[in-house]
């Protein structure tokens, strides 16, 4: 059947892999050509027409519910809190002060951080990676830790490279790990990256024992919003720029997740496609991690549920990503808000917590399916 098709359909032949039949026959319906498709069967321009808005329409109206139920979680986001900005002196000052920037906080660290998770799963082909199970977040904190011991009076800037620097490093130490382990099944290599991490951050704690900041480090650590206040969160929007450039290159990056022997065969330099994921990996992690501290389990939570709804289609799942990872972080950060008000719980916890029962939940999904 599948080469009666191929003779029938030449253009097939040369579809890249995961196109489906619009891609090869934009139009098509039920596997006929567009000539023969329409409204009512008529084939006629207006009927395809009237089929062709439709199927945009089914297509976009999730897509637009889900921007709407962020919007209003962002918007809750921004009323909610001890101070009383509409009653008290200066309210709307300390709105614009800590409220705004907060939140865009929230927006950017939540779809950068999942969108960073995603692409780390296409590189190591395991949906069970990302920045906290393969060692990233530790590598990134000794970074920091290392620059302000080397710099005590680090710009903010300043120890964003270092963090940055160092989460390269640990990054391409992990893909270097995994090109020597023979057995390479869903479980082992989340493990080995679990391991690093741990290593690394045994470690930190060693050094930050004997420099006497083990409390900074936990400072650190304890993935919070409570301090990004206007002049602390700016950095972040070097992450929008890295988001906007993971779409951009989501194909090639789909491409390269397929194995380097494919992509090699298309044309594509796999080692510089994975050099350019490694590297925005590093630097979402790294940046995150100066602004915010450590966001556990986003980048595995948010990939994960978006496949089980809507399949592997990367260019297609990416604004989904986004608008969960947004909505993960900000319902996680109000919950840390109002939950023992007016003291705050950090976000990290929360998502820890829900993180691990969603891990084990795929751990024990995938053992069902095998």
């Amino acid at each position: 059947m599948t080469a009666a098709y191929e003779h029938r359909n030449p253009e097939a032949q040369s579809a890249p892999l995961g196109a489906d039949y619009q891609t090869v026959h934009p139009g098509g319906e039920a596997g006929l050509p567009p000539e023969t498709c329409g409204s009512g069967g008529s084939g006629g321009p207006e009927g395809s027409g009237g089929t062709a808005v439709r199927s945009r329409w089914r297509a976009a109206w999730p897509l637009l519910t889900g921007v709407v139920v962020v919007l209003g979680l962002v918007v809750t986001s921004l009323f909610v809190g001890v101070y009383d900005i509409a009653g008290a002196e200066g309210g709307w000052d300390m709105f614009f002060i800590t409220r705004v920037p907060r939140t865009i906080a929230l927006v950017l660290a939540g779809a950068t951080m999942a969108m960073a998770g995603l692409v780390m799963q296409l590189m190591t082909q395991n949906r069970f990676v990302e920045p906290t199970t393969t060692g990233t977040t530790e590598w990134a904190g000794l970074g920091l830790l290392v620059t302000m011991l080397l710099v005590p009076q680090a710009s903010i800037f300043d120890r964003m490279f270092g963090s940055v620097l160092f989460a390269f490093v640990g990054t391409m130490v992990f893909f270097a790990f995994l090109q020597r382990v023979t057995l390479k099944s869903s479980l082992i290599v989340p493990v080995i990256g679990i391991m690093l991490g741990a290593v690394v951050g045994a470690f930190s704690t060693y050094l930050a024992l004997q420099t006497d900041m083990l409390q900074q480090l936990g400072i650190w650590f304890a993935g919070s919003f409570t301090g990004v206040v206007r002049g602390r969160y700016e950095l972040l929007f070097i992450v929008l720029a890295i988001g906007i450039l993971i779409f951009l290159l989501a194909d090639r990056f789909t491409v390269a997740g397929l194995g380097k022997d494919i992509a090699t065969n298309i044309g594509l330099n796999h080692t510089a496609v994975l050099l350019t994921g490694v590297s925005m990996i590093a630097i979402v992690t790294g940046v995150v991690t100066v602004v915010i501290g450590s966001l556990p389990f986003l980048g595995l939570i948010v990939p994960n549920v978006v496949s089980m709804f809507r399949g592997d289609n990367l260019r297609t799942n990416l604004p989904w990503v986004c608008l969960v990872g947004i909505a993960v972080v900000t319902v996680c950060d109000i919950i840390g808000r109002t939950i023992i008000m007016p003291f705050e719980v950090p976000v990290s916890l929360i998502l820890g917590v829900v993180g691990a029962i969603v891990f084990i939940g795929l751990l024990v999904r995938r053992r069902k399916h095998v």
